[in-house]
């Protein structure tokens, strides 16, 4: 019986126009740009801006650009996914609010949040409805608006994000091309170290946890930096491991864009030399969700039918894991 697999036919990504560069957040807290640069390889990040303008417009833009671009109509999709930790609203679903806005109504959808690895937690789901044969056309999405639970008082953690994402339709393929293995993993325990504090039914919405500034990001940035370094770079080498896989094999690796170091150690850790590594963490920031899917987009003529792509990343959680990818078109 010959193997379906999920295969990337297409991706389109979308940023806002508005920058905020190192040079504006000196302004605003105490920081330098040659500390940011030398800590996480920022040099500025996009921000959303205006009213009622949430993750959902990122995601509609990207969306509605791969639907163009593909030549596919919105009728066709079966399912639409969006990774995010920024949904427009607790419900309903922001892949919900997207579908509406691209005319996708002959779809389910739904949200995923795995922090920053959400956008591989979709594509491994995405990639089971396809090999069950039930689905033929699903889209991924990865989009998140941090801004808007970013803490522009906070210099720890307000260098770090942006707003931005992209999306992924994925078709079936029965040649050797497409997601052919994945390693996924968590830890709860990684909980205190990097979530939000209110917001949720935990601690709902107060005045108290508004006046405490609960509603941001909350990291405490060497212990995420320590589990990320060691997993990230571990998950990454064990599915070439398990795919016999020599560094020589990978033509690309494409890391989640949290911080330039982590991204470094992984790439040595694989034996793979930088000009292998897809990074522009310096355009866009730590957009989480929507990290892979800008760097696909950004890297996409560069591409070629079969590479070895080798997708990695870490997120809140603690989550992480590695995705081995068949690339399944020449540039277009």
């Amino acid at each position: 019986m010959t193997k379906i697999r999920a295969a990337i036919t297409g991706i389109h990504g979308w940023v806002p126009e508005d920058i905020l560069t190192n040079f504006d957040l000196e302004k605003m807290v105490d920081t330098t740009n040659e500390w940011i640069i030398t800590r996480t390889g920022i040099k500025e990040r996009h921000i959303l801006k205006g009213e009622g303008m949430g993750t959902s417009v990122i995601g509609t833009e990207a969306v509605n650009g791969l639907l163009k671009k593909t030549g596919t109509k919105p009728e066709e999709i079966d399912m639409v996914i969006c990774a995010t930790v920024t949904p427009d609203m607790l419900f309903p679903a922001t892949a919900n609010i997207i579908s509406h806005n691209c005319g996708i109504k002959n779809a389910f959808s739904f949200d995923m949040n795995a922090a920053c690895s959400g956008l591989l937690y979709a594509i491994v789901t995405a990639s089971k409805f396809i090999e069950s044969g039930a689905y033929k056309k699903v889209i991924v999405v990865g989009a998140d608006k941090m801004s808007s639970i970013v803490d522009y008082t906070d210099r720890a953690t307000c260098i770090i994000f942006g707003d931005g994402g992209g999306a992924m339709l994925f078709e079936p393929t029965t040649e050797d091309l497409g997601v052919m293995d994945s390693i996924l993993q968590s830890d709860g325990s990684g909980m205190p170290y990097l979530h939000q504090k209110a917001g949720g039914s935990l601690k709902p919405p107060s005045l108290e946890t508004i006046a405490a500034r609960e509603h941001f990001i909350y990291q405490e940035g060497q212990p995420v930096f320590k589990f990320a370094v060691i997993n990230m770079a571990d998950v990454s080498a064990a599915i070439m491991e398990r795919n016999n896989l020599s560094s020589d094999d990978v033509n690309w690796l494409v890391p989640h864009q949290a911080n330039l170091r982590i991204i470094d150690a992984t790439a040595r850790r694989m034996g793979v030399g930088t000009e292998k590594v897809m990074i522009n963490i310096q355009h866009y920031g730590n957009t989480t969700s929507g990290t892979i899917p800008l760097c696909l987009w950004d890297w996409e003529k560069q591409l070629r039918k079969g590479d070895n792509l080798i997708l990695a990343a870490f997120g809140g959680g603690f989550t992480w894991g590695s995705i081995y990818l068949k690339w399944a078109y020449d540039p277009k």
